[in-house]
């Protein structure tokens, strides 16, 4: 599809661009388009109609929920005066599909490069592309040298861990062209000083811009030199459990081990010794690593929706001698799982959504322990005691116990009826 985004009403395009531009010093090697000059064909109007079709499925939907935000289209409005017509464009942490799919429709783009952690975004990515009549515009990578090699512009979605936003960084700043421009961009509100601190660490300018309806971009640019190895996995030792963690950025808790994990290990003598064992929601992999090594027969899986806590998960089994028991998966609610197949699953559900708290990832996970488990197989979850999920587990998957509670947290048993 031709061209870049312009806006309708011109006096209005101006004063946004002298606003998304006030911080942007001239670049010698990134083009600017000029909007006004060129035959344009697509409108902000034809873009922000785009946005609106989007939809998060697989992932939960609800009226509180959306596939796009300001975030986006303020990111696609700073990039469009960055674009020339041979500017590689990457992009990464897009949640649905609005920044790929915008500066494919709006920003005169021929082909991105695009990296998701989340593998419902991805699935997402790929369901809205088909709507939109834009697949077969944008090629999935990692987070690694084929994704940022020769990049000129980088947009970002702001991620909520600064350890993730560090990840990221290192890699643009070690992959992408030495002229690279970085647009990260996210929500007032989760923003924070630190991420400024991130980002200077590895571009030697680092200018926040102007907000608009509640969201900033922070323009990143002059990448540093990144001398060694890439500062993620994390890999570190954890001798009250006597194992080995490794955590890339992204990973839920990094290499620590979280008090909700903590206290369902406590309950690892109760757990039946089962033959096939799911570790749903892995993270960093520490619950599949320690039933393995409890249980050398058993046959362990290890599965998460982020790409980054299934690399972690594969570091960590191979960091604990257990890299040919322990099979880890990136898979959304162990969809690639055959029904009835599972004897046991362990399970500590997050209760956020992105930014928002929402029970609707745990309810998912829950229905997914149902369709996965076989007849007796068991659900141990561990959970916030103010969540009180014990009536979903009893409706999804059958009898729930209460094996244990402390000031924070619930563990149940639940046996598939």
């Amino acid at each position: 599809m031709p061209a870049a985004l312009v806006v309708s009403n011109r006096k209005h395009d101006r004063c946004l661009r002298r606003a998304s531009t006030r911080f942007l010093p001239s670049h010698p090697k990134v083009e600017t388009v000029n909007h006004e000059s060129e035959n344009r064909t697509v409108t902000a109007m034809d873009v922000e109609a785009l946005l609106g079709t989007l939809s998060r499925l697989p992932d939960v939907e609800a009226d509180n929920l959306q596939a796009f935000d300001a975030t986006d289209r303020l990111l696609l409005d700073t990039a469009a005066d960055l674009l020339g017509p041979d500017t590689k464009v990457v992009v990464i942490g897009d949640r649905y599909g609005a920044l790929t799919l915008g500066t494919l429709a709006g920003l005169g783009v021929g082909h991105v490069r695009v990296s998701q952690d989340l593998f419902t975004g991805r699935l997402a990515l790929k369901r809205n592309a088909l709507s939109a009549g834009l697949e077969g515009r944008f090629t999935e990578y990692e987070l690694d040298r084929d994704l940022l090699e020769g990049a000129g512009v980088v947009l970002l979605q702001l991620p909520k861990s600064l350890a993730e936003l560090e990840e990221i960084a290192d890699a643009v700043a070690r992959f992408a062209a030495p002229d690279a421009v970085l647009l990260a961009g996210g929500r007032v509100k989760h923003m924070s000083l630190g991420m400024n601190e991130v980002l200077e660490r590895y571009f030697s300018s680092v200018q926040p811009q102007l907000g608009r309806q509640k969201s900033r971009v922070l323009v990143a640019r002059d990448p540093k030199a990144t001398p060694g190895k890439r500062p993620f996995p994390v890999v570190e030792s954890l001798p009250e459990l006597g194992i080995t963690v490794c955590a890339h950025g992204a990973a839920f808790s990094g290499a620590r081990l979280d008090i909700g994990t903590r206290y369902l290990l406590t309950f690892l003598d109760r757990m039946p010794a089962s033959r096939h064992v799911v570790d749903l929601g892995c993270g960093t992999g520490i619950l599949a690593t320690m039933y393995a090594l409890r249980h050398p027969d058993a046959r362990v899986v290890a599965t998460d929706q982020s790409a980054a806590a299934v690399a972690s998960a594969k570091a960590t089994a191979a960091a604990n001698g257990l890299g040919e028991r322990v099979a880890v998966i990136h898979d959304d609610a162990m969809s690639t799982l055959e029904p009835g197949s599972v004897d046991l699953i362990l399970l500590n559900p997050p209760f956020h959504l992105g930014a928002s708290v929402h029970a609707g990832a745990a309810l998912k996970m829950f229905q997914a322990a149902a369709r996965v488990l076989a007849p007796g197989g068991e659900l141990w979850t561990v959970y916030n005691s103010h969540l009180q999920y014990r009536a979903a587990l009893e409706r999804n998957i059958g009898p729930t116990v209460e094996e244990g509670r402390n000031p924070k947290f619930t563990v149940t048993r639940s046996r598939k009826s």
